[in-house]
Order: C-alpha cells, then sequence, then structure tokens
C-alpha cells in the first residue's frame, strides 16, 4: 500500500457477525460507563466521597485487566460462541446484583464480575471479528466493535445518565440485563458454531504464549496502558469538572457525556479510514492532540462551553486509538491469538485503572479539580516513548507496524529504493552481483 490507497478487502461488504458483535459492545460500553455520569448519586446512597465513588471505575479495569487472559485460557477448549454466550450470561447477573446492592463493597464485587464478562467478550469477539475479514481489514472490522462503544458514549451513557437522574441509578442496569439476555439470543443466531478446540491445553497455551517473546508485542502494550491511561484520567472526572469547576447544573453532565461521545464517533470512523494503512501516524497525532486538549482543561477548564468544545476533541483523538492498537495486535501476531488480545484489553484497562486511580488522588490532593487533565496530560505524553521503538521495531523488519499486512512486500521509500530494488532482482535472475559501491573502494562497481 502507497500513501492512502485502499486495500481490495477493505471495499467488502463486513459481515453481518462483526456488526452483531458491535451491538454487543455497546451494551457492555454503557454499562461500563454510565458510572462515570452517576458518580454523585453512588457517593450520596453509599455515604462516601465522589473521590471513593471513582472505584467504581478502578475496579471495573482491574476486572478486565486481569479477567480478560485468565479466561481467554479458561476458554480455550470452548467454542467461541460458547464463550461469548457465557460472558453475557455473567455480565447480565452483574448488572442485577449491582441494581439490588445496598452496600458498596458488594458493588464494587458485582462491577468486578462484570468487568470479567467484558473482558472476555472483547478478547473473544475481536478474534472473531478478525477472522470473519482477515487481518488485512482488522482496523476496518475492530472500529465497528469500538463503535458500538463508542455508541455507548454518544447514546447509552447520556441516556443512562438521564433514566438513572430521574428514576434513580438502579434502572439503567436492570434494563442492561434484560438487554444482555436479548443480545445472548442475537449471538446464538449470528456468530458461528465453531467445534471446541481438541488440542492438548499444553500445546495450546503454548502457541499462544509464544508470540509474547516478541519485543514489540510488548511496546503496543505500552501504548496501549498510558494513552487511555491518560484519557480516564481526565474523563472519569468529567462529571465534577463540569459541575464543581465549571460551575454547570447537573443536567449539563448528560450533556458532556454527549459531547464526548459524538467526538468519540468521529474517532472511530477516522481509525476505520486511516489506521489500517499509517498506524503508527494516525497514534503519534492522537496523542499530541490528546496532550493539547488536557493541558487547555487545565487552564481554562473553569470555562463551561469551552470544557463542553474541549470533551469533542477528547473524545475524536481518544477514541480513534483503541481500533488501531487492537489491530496492531491482530497483525503482529499473525492474525490473532486468543491470548495476546486478552492481555491489549488488560493493558488497556490497566491504563484505565492507573488513569482513574491517579486521578482521583489528584483531586483529593493539593492539584484539586485541575488534577485530572494534568494527571491525563503527562500519562498521555509517556505513550510518545513506546510508539517510538515501535517506530524503529517496523522499519527493523516487522512491516505490519507500519501498516502494511504480514507477507505483503515492503513500500519502497522514494524512487531511489525502486530503482535499487529493480536492481537486485535482475541480479538475482541473472546470478551476478548487484550494482553498488565497491567495498573496497566506496565507488560504484558498474558492470
Amino acid at each position: 500500500m502507497i500513501g492512502g490507497a485502499t486495500s481490495p478487502g477493505a471495499r467488502r461488504r463486513l459481515p453481518l457477525v462483526v456488526w452483531v458483535l458491535g451491538a454487543v459492545a455497546f451494551l457492555m460500553g454503557t454499562s461500563e460507563l454510565i458510572v462515570v455520569g452517576l458518580l454523585p448519586q453512588f457517593a450520596a446512597t453509599f455515604s462516601v466521597p465522589t473521590a471513593d465513588a471513582g472505584l467504581l471505575v478502578t475496579v471495573f479495569a482491574v476486572g478486565m485487566m486481569l479477567g480478560a487472559p485468565v479466561m481467554s485460557l479458561a476458554t480455550l477448549r470452548m467454542s467461541r460462541r460458547t464463550a461469548l454466550i457465557a460472558a453475557l450470561l455473567a455480565f447480565a447477573a452483574a448488572q442485577i446484583v449491582i441494581a439490588v446492592s445496598v452496600v458498596f463493597p458488594l458493588t464494587l464485587v458485582a462491577r468486578f464480575v462484570a468487568a470479567a464478562a467484558n473482558g472476555t467478550f472483547w478478547a473473544v469477539g475481536a478474534v472473531v471479528a478478525t477472522a470473519a475479514v482477515g487481518a488485512g481489514s482488522s482496523a476496518r472490522a475492530l472500529s465497528v466493535m469500538v463503535s458500538g462503544f463508542t455508541l455507548a458514549n454518544v447514546v447509552g451513557a447520556p441516556l443512562g445518565t438521564v433514566l438513572g437522574l430521574a428514576l434513580g441509578w438502579p434502572g439503567p442496569f436492570l434494563v442492561l440485563a434484560v438487554l444482555a439476555l436479548a443480545a445472548t439470543a442475537l449471538v446464538v443466531r449470528q456468530v458461528p458454531g465453531d467445534p471446541p478446540a481438541r488440542t492438548d491445553i499444553r500445546s495450546a497455551v503454548r502457541s499462544e504464549t509464544a508470540v509474547l517473546k516478541r519485543p514489540s508485542m510488548w511496546l503496543i502494550y505500552a501504548a496501549t496502558a498510558l494513552i487511555p491511561g491518560g484519557l480516564l484520567a481526565t474523563y472519569s472526572y468529567v462529571a465534577p469538572l463540569l459541575i464543581e469547576r465549571a460551575h454547570l447544573p447537573s443536567a449539563a453532565v448528560p450533556l458532556g457525556l454527549l459531547a464526548y461521545g459524538l467526538g468519540s464517533l468521529a474517532g472511530v470512523v477516522l481509525a476505520g479510514r486511516w489506521g489500517d494503512h499509517r498506524p503508527l501516524l494516525v497514534l503519534v497525532a492522537a496523542v499530541g492532540v490528546l496532550v493539547a486538549v488536557q493541558v487547555a482543561m487545565a487552564l481554562w477548564g473553569d470555562d463551561g462551553p469551552l470544557t463542553i468544545a474541549l470533551l469533542v476533541v477528547l473524545g475524536a483523538a481518544g477514541l480513534i486509538v483503541n481500533p488501531v492498537l487492537v489491530a496492531l495486535v491482530v497483525r503482529a501476531t499473525d492474525g490473532g491469538k486468543t491470548l495476546a488480545v486478552a492481555l491489549s484489553t488488560s493493558a488497556f484497562n490497566l491504563g484505565i485503572a492507573l488513569g482513574s486511580a491517579l486521578g482521583g488522588v489528584a483531586l483529593s490532593g493539593a492539584l484539586g479539580l485541575q488534577g485530572p487533565p494534568i494527571v491525563g496530560s503527562v500519562l498521555t505524553a509517556l505513550a510518545l516513548l513506546p510508539l517510538a521503538g515501535l517506530a524503529w521495531s517496523g522499519r527493523r523488519g516487522a512491516p505490519a507496524l507500519l501498516g502494511r499486512t504480514v507477507g505483503e512486500p515492503p513500500v519502497p521509500r522514494d524512487a531511489g529504493d525502486i530503482r535499487r530494488s529493480a536492481d537486485d532482482d535482475r541480479s538475482r535472475m541473472h546470478h551476478i552481483p548487484a550494482r553498488g559501491p565497491d567495498p573496497r573502494t566506496g565507488r560504484g562497481s558498474g558492470r
């Protein structure tokens, strides 16, 4: 691929199963994000400070971080459809427990279970989506799954927040439980019923872990932790930032969530358009925008309209990175390994846990309401280090990291490279040395 050329795979219509997985991602994303808009209500119900109520975000992230790799190994002998069904049923049960809980620790446990189910869904679902389209269109397929999460920002979280404010916060979680059960039936009908794996479990585990020996995988995981971690350090505390710092009414919180969600939707569209061709360029640009936006929020967050506008840009830059990072994992593992994708989910949520926790510490400390965006900008900027390592790895022989599908020839960088490549091909055909500088004289050898 040269420039922004579109591959043939990118022009094909995506299979229905990809859209089904996007719909499930919408439900799970709504459950994850709805807490952000209802933190003051949770704090009031359980008589805890708002910063402590933020543990509902942190615990969810920890549940996905630990649950995704553990469940990916535990379900190796299951068919992928069975694993998705089990995840949805566990998710529905957790929503019911959250809705009826009367003590904060039980609510935290239920959030952990819901997160483990969510992590299982993303680990298995990403492999199913990629297998349906091929690695060359993986970012496009994964952008559909992430767009389900994005629509949760645009529609699910604001609507759930309005419902929670009007009827009490348990209401949205009961609705999510019912919808998750309906989604289970949809998965049964549309997700292919591949047979359970019959390979020896030890061999399967060795196959899954072999790719983790590649240093580039851990650079991807580092970026996957730092970028969302910086984003969530700010976004987890959007309600107090809007109400207490920008002095907007509580009714403005759903508007802020909607603004963030609309930006997120734009980011996912851009990821699907550019993520397969120039992934590292997209990621570096997104990091730069995120840092600038969070610095602006730290400096001028007392301006309500400006803060709402900045949330749009925050969502766009923040959500463009998710499908691109997961697609890099899929490409780097030659089509995707469940454990490798699960660890991507873990890294993502490690960042969320770290970011939301550090944001809460900053909020409660001397920095006050300026703390979350300051912490977020620092964490995001640190992601430039692993991205630089990935760029170096891509030029040293990992073409998928630079946007080329495994097995695709390297893209010539200039006309000189094209001529040298042609010379090399002719030389191999005639069994004579290629033209180039004489190692003894440094001058061209000629013929």
